[in-house]
């Protein structure tokens, strides 16, 4: 079991998050594992996707992947009351996180022009769909939307399949880093200027930025690469294997193509004028495909990665997920660890992906709804054990779940 004990390299830094779903809770659990105290205040019952499948022993594995380490506020911004929690909180806090549709903040009276008035000091990390400013400002959307209009879709695949998405949330995945990037780059530059400021980070943004290469080449020749077309270079790829695995074999750059000769048992090629060079070697992928084919039609997946690995190109296994959950990698590197866990009694949560020297990364539980009501009200705003208790009668705070009877 890993659970936070220690202090990471943001310990003292104060983060209340206001996210929902993947980007912005990402965002908030990064800066977590790194130490920073993390307030979710999520609505009455706890916020959706605690109820979102798949479930690990009645437990959402999909919500503890974004809230583990944090504290857990249960409080209706709707009322008053609420909103003036949240106002007081403010001043006493370092950064808020947000990914609400844009403009919503500013309705529900939490703009950056109102944090920088209670706390010029505040850090504001505005997560959405198409950004603050922008064509597309007023449409909503969700991951996918980064992985298609990028173009991300139409080069994935191959030639003669529809355009693919990638299995697992990239765009999400990759805005949470943006935006936990652009945060702590915030805060180092607060320590000399004394101000806080804003901060606008979107899924559409963080599409392009993965096809920065193929859209500036685009830009610059008018040249549009082609689905299952690949990268340039042979061989370059994933290979069937005679077991039914498939192995990744990539090996495209000029230094590396005696290591390849030498693994395929044809240094004749060395000297052959279709191989010399990467872009040959691009023309005539068919001929080093097939040849790598014929290797591995004799090779079990194991033995394939052994075999390339001897002759020093990089070859790895395209796992399934249940190979890659047993793969022993990602557990001795603490990439994925096991927590505890009030439903499921214990649940992998990912990890410690830094490995800092001297201040390690934190990972936490995943809170209770409304666990921290009275450690968040009462020790760091300041509020009276009447205060809160007032604040309970009144619906504005609430500790119920979902798994319990939720009160009309």
């Amino acid at each position: 079991m890993v659970n936070g004990n220690g202090k990471g390299p943001l310990a003292g830094i104060r983060v209340i998050d206001l996210g929902r779903h993947q980007a912005g809770p990402r965002c908030a659990q990064v800066l977590a594992r790194m130490g920073a105290e993390v307030i979710k205040v999520e609505r009455l019952g706890g916020e959706e996707t605690r109820y979102h499948s798949p479930f690990v022993r009645g437990q959402s594995a999909y919500w503890v992947q974004y809230n583990t380490g944090k504290k857990s506020l249960s409080m209706d911004l709707r009322k008053e009351e609420g909103k003036e929690a949240l106002r007081q909180l403010v001043k006493k806090s370092d950064v808020l996180l947000q990914n609400f549709r844009p403009g919503t903040i500013d309705v529900m009276g939490f703009g950056y022009d109102v944090l920088k008035e209670l706390n010029p000091r505040i850090v504001m990390v505005n997560v959405s769909a198409y950004g603050q400013f922008g064509p597309y400002r007023e449409k909503i959307g969700y991951d996918p939307i980064g992985q298609t209009m990028s173009g991300i879709a139409m080069i994935t695949g191959e030639a003669d399949a529809p355009p693919t998405r990638a299995g697992v949330p990239i765009i999400d995945r990759t805005t949470a880093l943006h935006a936990a990037l652009g945060t702590m780059a915030a805060l180092c530059e607060r320590t000399e200027s004394g101000e806080g400021q804003a901060i606008d980070v979107c899924l559409a943004d963080t599409g392009y930025s993965l096809t920065e290469i193929p859209i500036s080449a685009y830009h610059g020749t008018g040249q549009e690469p082609k689905r299952g077309k690949g990268p340039e270079g042979a061989p370059g790829g994933i290979y069937p294997c005679k077991d039914g695995g498939w192995v990744l074999v990539t090996a495209g750059d000029q230094h590396q193509w005696h290591r390849v000769c030498n693994a395929l048992n044809k240094p004749e090629w060395l000297e052959d004028p279709r191989f010399t060079t990467r872009p040959e070697r691009t023309k005539n992928r068919d001929i080093v495909n097939a040849a790598m084919d014929e290797v591995l039609s004799n090779m079990t997946m194991k033995e394939a990665i052994d075999h390339f690995t001897r002759h020093d190109v990089t070859a790895a296994p395209v796992n399934t997920i249940a190979e890659a959950a047993e793969d022993p990698h990602p557990w001795e590197r603490r990439a994925m660890v096991e927590v505890d866990d009030f439903q499921a009694g214990s649940i992998a949560v990912s990890g410690d992906f830094w490995h800092f020297s001297r201040t390690p990364v934190v990972v936490g539980s995943a809170p209770r709804v409304g666990e921290h009501n009275e450690d968040v009200l009462g020790d760091i705003v300041g509020y009276s054990a009447e205060e809160i208790a007032d604040l309970y009668d009144k619906k504005v705070i609430a500790n119920f779940d979902l798994y319990d009877e939720v009160p009309d």
